[in-house]
């Protein structure tokens, strides 16, 4: 038998522009760690590493469905078509790359305001 996935839930705070006008810089957003991804939702992510190997934060995407040349991978977007890197820019993620899905927006951030930490 295998374990089931248990939801675990999680706050992250947005950085960046990039899932502009879903969710802008400083909002807190309820995620849920565990479930399998879901298309069209946005999801905190693993971004593959910059040029050079230097690693990316972690990032808030919208998970558009499964990679049309890999079916076993993921594809993203941002929801600002201005800013934000994307699997146009880094190919898809794998399943082990979609860390959380955004359930909720629980405080909505103030743009340039707020001086807190990463998630």
């Amino acid at each position: 038998m295998i374990p089931a996935r248990i939801p675990r839930p999680a706050l992250v705070r947005v950085r960046g522009r990039s899932m502009l006008p879903t969710f802008r810089e400083g909002d807190v957003l309820l995620v849920l760690r565990g479930p399998a991804p879901r298309p069209g939702r946005a999801h905190v992510v693993h971004l593959p590493p910059e040029p050079g190997g230097r690693p990316r934060p972690l990032s808030v995407k919208r998970v558009t469905g499964r990679d049309p040349d890999d079916p076993s991978r993921w594809w993203l977007d941002s929801d600002n078509p201005s800013e934000g890197v994307t699997s146009f820019d880094v190919g898809s993620v794998a399943d082990t790359d979609v860390e959380a899905v955004v359930v909720a927006r629980v405080w909505r951030g103030r743009l340039g305001r707020d001086r807190t930490s990463d998630f």
